[in-house]
Formats: structure tokens, C-alpha cells, sequence
């Protein structure tokens, strides 16, 4: 019987640490977030739910987009992951770990753009569909920038405005690209948080992005669901143990991290990437404009 290991018991607690960097290194956070081991110690089984597929993952360096693109491979997808220019390091690690995982049987394309800029959001589906045969069957948006100020007054409107094009102006970019290659059958699926629907003073700005990508989801879906037969959907994380954590929070709140929810502790990254599975799956064929909320038992609506 495999043993539970002691990231997913409740009570635990991520030691603090610090990055200077946004948005964190996977290689130096201690101890490494977990891809592809479930909560009940065991391996991760795969069923081939995306075999032949090829999927788009941005963010896929580190945390919920590294191991979405593991559980991904591990399912039978080809992926084209994107990371920003300086986390190249953590992203051959990723491409390494999925070959080995797969015994390269999938074909993995590293890709680094800023993803503010509209040509390069273009330039990126181009790559994709260049190296994957014009294949986009799954396009996950998983990227995004956090930087905690607790008062409007002295939030930087560079702040704000560098978050948007990041965090949801990139999506519009990539999005508009990617939807005439997709063919019916296919999935969006966005990365929001649960502060959309909860609210966080510590991330104004990162909140409202969070809830603009719900309401894109939404609309999205009820737009190109029934024409072109796409489903959209989104998953909104509670607090999960990523990079994104240590250059992003004060000491205070490291401490705190994950303590308040029911669960009592904070997520891993498999424990959300299950739910992108499912969502790219036909295991959710008559599912689309929703949310699924892996957040450790905190109830919203």
C-alpha cells in the first residue's frame, strides 16, 4: 500500500522561502510541486484520453502548467509549451521529464514569446501548427503575473496595466488566433483563480484580471460553442503550491498560505491538472461555458 505523502495530509505547510524573480523557479522552490503523483501516493494512470491530440500550454514551465502538460504527454497529447526567456532552464526540465515519463513517444516544441505582444501570440499558433502538422486540438491559457499591494492608492498604474496585458489581453490575442484552427470537437480551457469569485485585497489587480477571464470563458463559449462546436471552459485554482508563491508574498501570508481552506493545506499542481484532463477529455463532452474550482473545499458561487 503506498503511503500518503505529507503534502497532501492536512495541516501541512510549505516552509517560506523567497525568489527575488517573477514568476519563480520550479528547480530552486523546496520541496518541488508535485505533477503526477495523486493524493494517494500513487502514480498518476493514465487511459489514452488525448491520444492523437496536440494541445497548446502556456505557462508550462513550472507549477499547474507544468504539470498539466505532464498529465497531458502521460495521456497521449503533443505539445507545444511556452515559457518566458528567462525559465528556459525549468523548461527543458520539463521537456526531459515528459520524454522520460513517455519513452519520448510524444513530441514536445518549447516555445519562448512575451505573450503581451499580439504578433507574438500570432507567431505562436504559426510555430504550433509549422511543427504539429496543423493540428490545434486543446489550447490551455495558464499564464499569468501576481504582485501583492494591499492599497489602490500606491498600486502603480504600470502595475495594472502590465497585469491586463499579461493576464487577460494576452488570452484575447491568443485566443482570436487559435479559434479558426480548432476544429469542432476541440477545447479552450483558461486558468482563473478563485479570487474571481471570492475577492483578494492583497491582489486587486490580479483579482480583476482573474474575473475578466471567467466572464471571456463564458461569453466565448456561448459564442463559438454552438457554431463551431468548441467548448470553453475554465479552472479556477485555490491556493496552490507553485513557484509563483515565494517572489510574491510577504513572509506573513507564506505562513498563512493554504491554512485557511476547509482542507486545511495548500493544493498541489496534479491536483488541478486532473481537471484540465477532464475538460480537454470527451469524458466532458456536454460541458462548456463552466468552471471547475479544485480550491480545498471553499464553497463559491
Amino acid at each position: 500500500m503506498s503511503q500518503i505523502p505529507e503534502v497532501f495530509q492536512q495541516g501541512w505547510k510549505p516552509p517560506v522561502q523567497s525568489q527575488e524573480r517573477l514568476p519563480g523557479h520550479q528547480k530552486l522552490i523546496n520541496p518541488r510541486p508535485i505533477d503526477d503523483i495523486t493524493a494517494d501516493g500513487k502514480p498518476y494512470k493514465a487511459s489514452g484520453k488525448l491520444e492523437g491530440k496536440s494541445a497548446i500550454i502556456t505557462g508550462a514551465d513550472s507549477g499547474i502548467g507544468r504539470a498539466v502538460a505532464t498529465l497531458f504527454a502521460l495521456e497521449g497529447a503533443d505539445l507545444t509549451l511556452t515559457y518566458t526567456p528567462h525559465e528556459e532552464e525549468d523548461a527543458r526540465d520539463v521537456e526531459k521529464a515528459i520524454h522520460e515519463k513517455t519513452k519520448n513517444t510524444r513530441k514536445v516544441i518549447l516555445l519562448s514569446f512575451d505573450l503581451r505582444d499580439e504578433k507574438n501570440c500570432q507567431s505562436l499558433i504559426r510555430e504550433h501548427l509549422k511543427a504539429h502538422g496543423n493540428k490545434l486540438d486543446t489550447l490551455v491559457l495558464n499564464h499569468a503575473d501576481q504582485m501583492m499591494n494591499t492599497d489602490i492608492v500606491s498600486l502603480p498604474t504600470e502595475q495594472w496595466n502590465e497585469v491586463f496585458q499579461t493576464n487577460i489581453n494576452s488570452f484575447f490575442y491568443i485566443t482570436k488566433a487559435a479559434v479558426p484552427h480548432i476544429p469542432r470537437g476541440g477545447t479552450i480551457c483558461f486558468t482563473t483563480s478563485v479570487n474571481a469569485f471570492k475577492g483578494n485585497p492583497k491582489f486587486l489587480d490580479y483579482s480583476a484580471t482573474k474575473g475578466a477571464i471567467v466572464a471571456f470563458a463564458k461569453s466565448l463559449s456561448s459564442q463559438i460553442v454552438g457554431e463551431k462546436g468548441i467548448r470553453v471552459n475554465a479552472v479556477a485554482p485555490g491556493p496552490i503550491w507553485t513557484p509563483l508563491i515565494p517572489p510574491s508574498m510577504t513572509d506573513d501570508a507564506k505562513e498563512k498560505f493554504g491554512q485557511s481552506v476547509p482542507m486545511g493545506r495548500p493544493g498541489q499542481p496534479v491536483e488541478c491538472a486532473t481537471c484540465y484532463v477532464f475538460l480537454a477529455s470527451t469524458d466532458s463532452s456536454y460541458i462548456s461555458g463552466q468552471v471547475l474550482h479544485p480550491n480545498g473545499g471553499n464553497i463559491v458561487v
